[in-house]
């Protein structure tokens, strides 16, 4: 499945699926990432391909072979080396990269561990060490997957005026903790990200998150994310009751307004009250935050993308059913780092502008507009304000 096939629907993947789906991605990049380095020596013993020097050493083919993955055998295209003997015949070279990819205990005990994390830490370099503060930014998503018992990842995706998404960088903990949470943010802000405006943040719905977003950009305006919203809601109510919730949530994804959004909050409660008080509390617990977008009142083309952090998990959607799955990483060492870093790298080359990005500059506008507690872009049920006259605000920085 293509990448850029990802975002055509919002997934309706469970939180635990999706912690699957994501570590599947994983697999297939750590795959990637060894046939990657078996290359490496390839060219490192016989030169680069197509140029011909005096070693006696000489690419011949390659082969199917096997190598252990999370301790799980994957098959992998071995490339093949021989090296030409004195009476004329060749012997097969043994490849250090795929002997040691092939036996745990060699990899941890040989040179070729130190090439393996070599080429791991050189997505970490790719990924942290870009600059931020060249782009203009819109929208940052927040979103933590459970990767293991012990380990979860926070991912955070950025989205420029232009429409464009990129991966901003991820951490890890053990749950979407405060401190985790903190020192994500602090290591985009000293990369430069900022906002001109007013931020818009979708968050999965971690108290965690949205405290460390507003400590940072206080004035940030917090849309929650409606497909963890239904998924949590839908887990308390009777499987009866499920087409009437998906019908409802459908709705609130597509009408456009305040007033409108309001009408269908005001549906949702009536739906839930006579059924669950657990679920009715859930709905409640979201606060303004529900409809946050819609408050803003911009063109409901946007959405989409902006409604939910399915752009973030449906990025890990593409290799399901065709690879095994990870279930182990090693806390103890940067093993997982160096895996995500390179998944997201690699899922970040699917990326395409949001659905609707031509209606961006309405969301710039109101963002630039609106002052904290108020919404003065707003009109009940109407269209989308026509822009104002370009102005030159002044520039926000994040709090530290």
């Amino acid at each position: 499945m293509n990448d850029s096939n990802l975002f055509q629907a919002l997934g309706q993947v469970s939180d635990g699926e999706a912690a699957i789906v994501f570590r599947d991605h994983i697999r297939g990049c750590v795959r990637t990432m060894i046939s990657e380095v078996m290359a490496a020596e390839v060219e490192h013993l016989c030169g680069p391909k197509h140029q011909p020097n005096d070693s006696v050493l000489y690419r011949a083919g390659n082969s199917l072979g096997r190598v252990l993955v999370d301790g799980e055998r994957e098959e992998v295209v071995r490339p093949r080396v021989r090296q030409e003997q004195p009476n004329g015949s060749t012997t097969e070279v043994t490849l250090a990269s795929y002997q040691s990819a092939s036996n745990p205990k060699e990899l941890q005990a040989s040179n070729v561990s130190r090439l393996w994390q070599s080429v791991g830490h050189k997505f970490v370099d790719q990924l942290r060490g870009r600059s931020l503060s060249e782009k203009d930014w819109a929208v940052l998503m927040l979103d933590g997957i459970r990767l293991s018992k012990d380990q979860l990842a926070i991912v955070a995706i950025g989205i420029t005026t232009e429409g464009y998404k990129h991966v901003l960088n991820f951490d890890l903990g053990s749950t979407e903790n405060t401190d985790v949470c903190r020192d994500l943010m602090r290591r985009l802000i000293a990369r430069g990200f900022h906002c001109d405006r007013r931020l818009l943040a979708v968050l999965d719905g971690s108290d965690a998150l949205r405290t460390v977003v507003k400590e940072f950009f206080s004035d940030s305006v917090i849309q929650r994310c409606l497909v963890h919203k239904e998924r949590n809601i839908l887990g308390k109510l009777s499987r009866r009751h499920w087409g009437e919730l998906a019908r409802l949530f459908k709705r609130l994804r597509t009408v456009q307004g305040k007033q409108a959004a309001e009408e269908v909050v005001g549906e949702l409660e009536a739906f839930l009250k006579p059924l669950n008080s657990q679920a009715l509390a859930s709905l409640h617990e979201a606060g303004e935050d529900l409809i946050a977008l819609h408050r803003l009142n911009v063109p409901n083309t946007l959405h989409r993308n902006l409604l939910s952090t399915n752009a973030i998990e449906n990025s890990f959607r593409n290799t399901r059913g065709k690879l095994g799955r990870v279930t182990r990483f090693r806390a103890e060492t940067d093993q997982a780092t160096r895996w995500l870093a390179f998944a997201l790298t690699e899922v970040e080359k699917g990326f395409r502008r949001i659905t609707g990005y031509k209606d961006l500059p309405h969301l710039v506008a109101a963002l630039e507009g609106a002052k904290e507690g108020s919404h003065p872009a707003e009109v009940p049920g109407g269209p989308a304000l026509p822009l104002p006259s370009p102005t030159a605000p002044a520039k926000a920085t994040p709090q530290s």
